[in-house]
């Protein structure tokens, strides 16, 4: 099968780079030096050349905090793009792979959100995903939107790495504690997105790491996994603010009967670091 990756200089296009190379895809990489998914003529120019089977979407606008001071730039990206990619593809018979985010709840569920349940963002970020989300299905109906969340892998700027870069010289770290989620690894969630496309289970799906954590015992299981000496200390959002307000509580379960499930994201962590010892 051709994939065409777009993003694919990112760090989830990296990792779905390799995923399709070790599934024997044809895989066509389009990071935003070759393609601006903004450019709605270069965007159906290459993908009527290419004339894939398959697009994985991995161009996002990703800075949370940066979409709280250019909503519209945000949402051109992450929405009017996305939707324009997708309707690409169907000139040429293509599926889409499009994923989205946690971010789209408002965090006032306490227990797992699944795809069935109503989204209501509480940020910026949120909003233009979910402006993604709609195009995207508008657009194409053979869709796969794929909410994920609280990203890292090797390709680029993670928590995992900030939390690392911090405990140097220091012998503690804050954190907050009041903000729940499933850090997901990209090199697993990579994985997952390339077997969709194998298949048609058209629609929403969920695909998280396995688990819950706070981002403060995210920190501190980082800390230990690494053989750090720093002590992760908590403290609440309140007391650690940012631009964008973050959903309190954001774990992502699938309702499917046959959903595809990631590893633990404590499993996660550890294939993160032995590969960045590796690398290293």
């Amino acid at each position: 099968m051709k994939v065409l990756v777009t993003g694919a200089g990112g760090m989830l296009g990296q990792d779905v780079l390799r995923a399709a190379a070790a599934a024997n895809h044809e895989v066509v990489a389009l990071g935003h030096d070759e393609l601006d998914v903004r450019r709605g003529r270069l965007v159906r120019e290459a993908i009527g050349r290419e004339e894939p089977h398959a697009v994985i979407n991995c161009a996002a606008w990703s800075d949370v905090d940066g979409a709280e001071a250019d909503e519209a730039a945000a949402t051109e990206v992450n929405g009017a793009a996305a939707g324009a990619l997708a309707a690409a593809a169907v000139e040429v018979g293509a599926s889409i792979v499009h994923p989205s985010t946690d971010y789209v709840f408002d965090g006032t569920k306490r227990e797992p959100y699944v795809e069935s349940d109503p989204v209501n963002p509480i940020n910026a970020y949120g909003r233009s995903k979910l402006a993604g989300e709609h195009a995207v299905a508008e657009a194409n109906p053979r869709h796969f939107v794929v909410r994920t969340s609280w990203l890292f892998g090797a390709g680029g700027k993670n928590f995992v790495e900030t939390m690392l870069g911090l405990a140097g010289g220091r012998g503690h770290v804050l954190v907050v504690r009041d903000q729940v989620g499933c850090p997901t690894y990209t090199a697993h969630l990579a994985e997952a997105l390339v077997r969709l496309i194998d298949g048609e289970s058209y629609g929403l799906h969920h695909l998280a790491g396995q688990g819950e954590c706070s981002w403060y015992e995210f920190a501190g299981e980082i800390f230990e996994q690494a053989g750090v000496d720093c002590r992760a200390m908590s403290c609440t959002s309140d007391e650690f603010p940012r631009p964008a307000t973050r959903p309190a509580y954001s774990v992502l379960r699938t309702q499917r009967d046959y959903g595809l499930l990631l590893p633990d994201w404590r499993e996660g962590l550890a294939a993160y670091l032995a590969e960045r010892a590796v690398a290293r």
